[in-house]
């Protein structure tokens, strides 16, 4: 999967918005405000930040050495994942869905709502 790869299938989803709030390379992926993946696109290798179960993360790391614990994020919530190696594009996906869905499940219940609407159109 390759960054533009990447952006799309986030922007497919319901409800989410990118920008760059930290800087001018560091491309942000919300869903209802709520920061769900990050790139940097500076970076000679192409690696994205996602939110993850910490039990799932810690599997992951495990059997893959191209997830590593996040990089200037929660090691514990956040995965780095590096997505120019061996990792499947249906993984990337299913780890992406994953972050996705975290971080609609911690919605606040109007903002589901909001989310559900959105959904529906």
């Amino acid at each position: 999967m390759h960054v533009e790869e990447f952006r799309m299938y986030c922007l497919s989803k319901p409800g989410v918005t990118e920008s760059f709030p930290f800087d001018e390379v560091t491309l942000v992926f919300k869903v209802m405000s709520k920061m769900f993946a990050l790139t940097g696109l500076g970076r000679e290798q192409f690696k994205v930040n996602l939110k993850c179960d910490p039990d799932k993360a810690i599997e992951l790391r495990e059997e893959y050495p191209e997830v590593e614990p996040g990089y200037h994020m929660s090691k514990k919530h956040w995965n780095t994942i590096d997505c120019e190696g061996s990792l499947s594009g249906k993984l990337l996906m299913e780890l992406i869905d994953h972050s996705y869905d975290l971080v609609v499940k911690g919605l606040k219940k109007a903002e589901k709502e909001a989310l559900k609407e959105i959904s529906e159109e």
